[in-house]
């Protein structure tokens, strides 16, 4: 059986695992994108903590993939939990490092010309800063994305959801029967989709960016 043959007869299960990764990602990159924003606005505008949350964030990303979901078992139990507290561990911290660089960027004179004409330092952070600092900020998720892409295939290690079980499964069975077909439509899979996202994260820029939006009508 070739590979085309092995995804034709197993096309069901495939797309399932396909959308339990995707949603698997997709959700633990909202969660990742939530609070690494927020300590990041918490902590920009102080040097030390915004290391802090930094250097804790980045200590949680060199931990190996295969380590951090071991240690997780005993508290956590096998499939999902285990799986989406990984993700979202490592896909914190480019989304904190670009969210302080972001907006420690952002041209003070526009941050005192906020304040000048009595904006609050929450309004002109929501209102100026935030958006000026979302360019950057948004490269981190981006990055973030393609890292939680990876480590949810790894997940099936521990039971967790997802495209992973294709390419786990077809290594446990090397030099049997579809193990490189099942290897291969995993790895495939996940790259795919690792495509799709960053697409969708490109159009998004595109229509959240102000200025990066083509001009209608223009030639």
């Amino acid at each position: 059986m070739n590979l085309w043959e092995y995804v034709e007869d197993r096309w069901d299960l495939i797309i399932f695992e396909t959308v339990q990764h995707a949603s698997m990602v997709a959700q633990c990159v909202l969660v990742a994108a939530v609070l690494g924003v927020l300590v990041g606005m918490a902590t920009y505008r102080h040097p030390r903590p915004a290391a802090l949350a930094t250097s804790a964030a980045g200590v949680l990303f060199t931990i190996p993939s295969l380590a951090m979901l071991g240690l997780l078992i005993p508290p956590l139990g096998l499939g999902v939990a285990p799986s989406v507290t990984a993700i979202v561990l490592y896909a914190l911290l480019p989304i904190i490092r670009n969210t302080v660089v972001g907006l420690r960027g952002v041209d003070a004179t526009l941050v005192d010309a906020a304040r000048g004409i009595g904006m609050s330092r929450s309004r002109s952070l929501t209102r100026v800063e935030l958006p000026l600092a979302w360019p950057v900020i948004l490269t981190g998720i981006r990055v973030s994305t393609q890292l939680a892409m990876g480590i949810g295939a790894v997940a099936a290690y521990v039971s967790g959801p997802g495209l992973g079980e294709q390419i786990f499964s077809g290594l446990a069975r090397l030099g049997g029967a579809n193990a490189i077909n099942a290897t291969l439509t995993g790895t495939i899979g996940v790259a795919l989709l690792a495509l799709v996202f960053d697409g969708f994260f490109v159009l998004l820029g595109r229509f959240t960016t102000p200025g990066a939006r083509p001009a209608a009508g223009r030639g």
